[in-house]
């Protein structure tokens, strides 16, 4: 039954080059929006930019720019992800630099502070710029935050607002108890875990003076909102929230916010180190406030290289517009759907890459193709009907579990009959025997091809698009893919 359905990635910081392992999220994300609008639901898809921060303000002033200048040269460049890595037509971008964004976080601000969640205390503590996060010392490896060993934390005192997190404890706790609400389960059991082990209240501002670079705390023009508490909120005000009334393409008003947030399903995909963030610190905020929670968050896992975290210093970079640039957007997709687990660590090579492309890509799909719709062009006199046939449930099954790899494992695996199925039939030898018989297995092989094709139109969308075009018009399309030496 066709419902309306919201889906959002994080919003990558604009410190950096876009890189393979947010290529993963948006593509992820895509095959999910594809496949829903396919379904018959309304689709609603949002990433976009998180633009504020102290790392931000020291970067643009590092390399000498204005901090509005450099937030601004960023954005473009991750808002040309969408052409690049192919994504949905309707996908919608939001910045957290964007006026109506900031009216948004401080409207969440000002209705958590009426709830009494919000209070001022004197906070003295270790903050990393990195994570833009405060860290306990009990935290610390060899003195440095986990996660950014080569930063030293900064010791700071100052008098901060503070969210009253430690009041949602039971709360979150009944919300983390609906099965489902966090996939995969372990992560799930992560969240409870780190729930039952008591909450601290977290401080949701900075001095003005220290952190410039930030939406202003309403009704105090000496504190800067938190970049978190600041961010978190794009997942509603992307949808117009406070002000709900949006004019659709129609021209008419549409309450979207109403539709997709309280009324439709809403899911987001993160990192498996935003688990405290967005299943915990946003899920509160929201109660907070007194709107809906989020009613699935997907967390999936980091990409390695060569058995390491990816760093600049290593050399091990895997720069996403480079594969699309050599080898096409599709291959790209593929090799993160199929190849890339959607929980779990993966290791990413370029070798990995171009051994899967050859053999499944160029050898298998394009070569398929290529085989099926050459004997189709040379003995068919007009171009095969074919008809939609609803996704089978080996298909439909993994990516409702966002099991996209076991979905293409189903797929290829139809690949692999139908080159055998032209093997076993022999329709080249047949077609000079039997001409009837022969144009009737090539039939049935070119509507084997149209089924394959249909369910690679969410994941690979160019290539599904070439292959029926190849097909309405009874020709051979032209390669594919490339074979790569």
């Amino acid at each position: 039954m066709a419902k309306a359905f919201y889906l959002t990635t994080t919003l990558p910081y604009v410190n950096a080059e876009p890189h393979v392992g947010f290529a993963l999220e948006l593509v992820h994300a895509d095959i999910l929006a594809r496949y829903h609008a396919l379904q018959g639901d309304d689709v609603f898809f949002n990433t976009g930019t998180d633009e504020h921060g102290l790392k931000i303000y020291r970067k643009a002033a590092e390399e000498g720019k204005d901090t509005q200048d450099y937030v601004d040269e960023y954005a473009a460049k991750f808002r040309s992800l969408k052409e690049k890595l192919g994504l949905f037509e309707g996908l919608h971008f939001i910045r957290t630099t964007d006026p109506r964004h900031k009216a948004a976080a401080q409207e969440m601000w000002r209705r958590c502070a009426a709830n009494g969640d919000i209070y001022k205390k004197t906070y003295k503590g270790l903050y990393c710029v990195g994570d833009e996060a405060f860290i306990k010392e009990t935290d610390l490896v060899n003195g440095k935050c986990p996660n950014h060993s080569g930063m030293e934390p900064l010791h700071i005192e100052e008098e901060n607002y503070f969210f009253r997190l430690s009041a949602y404890q039971e709360k979150l706790l009944a919300y983390l108890a609906r099965e489902g609400v966090i996939i995969p389960e372990w992560r799930r059991q992560e969240a409870i875990a780190f729930v039952k082990r008591g909450l601290e209240d977290f401080s949701i501002s900075r001095i003005k003076e220290k952190m410039p670079w930030g939406i202003p705390v309403p009704d105090d023009d000496t504190q800067t909102m938190y970049v978190w508490f600041d961010a978190l909120t794009n997942y509603i005000s992307t949808l117009g929230w406070p002000d709900t009334r949006q004019e659709r393409v129609t021209g008419e008003p549409e309450n979207l916010f109403e539709r997709y947030w309280v009324n439709g399903e809403t899911l987001q995909l993160a990192g498996k180190d935003q688990v405290r963030f967005q299943s915990i610190m946003w899920q509160a905020m929201l109660m907070s406030a007194g709107l809906p929670t989020t009613k699935q968050v997907v967390y999936h896992g980091f990409i390695t290289s060569g058995g390491e975290k990816m760093s600049k210093s290593l050399g091990n970079v895997i720069d996403p517009i480079a594969i699309v640039e050599e080898y096409g957007t599709d291959a790209l997709r593929y090799y993160l759907a199929r190849h890339v687990h959607p929980f779990e660590d993966s290791d990413f090579t370029m070798e990995k890459f171009k051994e899967a492309y050859n053999a499944n890509l160029a050898n298998g799909l394009g070569n398929l193709a290529s085989r099926v719709m050459q004997l189709a062009e040379a003995n068919l006199p007009w171009p095969v009907e074919v008809k939609f046939i609803p996704y089978p449930k080996e298909f439909t099954d993994p990516l409702d579990r966002h099991e996209m790899n076991i979905a293409l494992d189903y797929v290829w695996a139809r690949i692999q009959a139908l080159d055998q199925k032209i093997n076993q039939t022999e329709p080249f030898k047949v077609i000079k025997t039997d001409p009837e018989k022969g144009k009737h297995i090539i039939e049935e092989l070119v509507r084997e091809l149209a089924f394959i094709d249909e369910m690679l139109e969410p994941i690979m969308p160019d290539t599904s698009g070439k292959i029926i075009a190849a097909i309405m018009a009874n020709k051979k399309p032209d390669n594919l893919f490339p074979r790569k030496e």
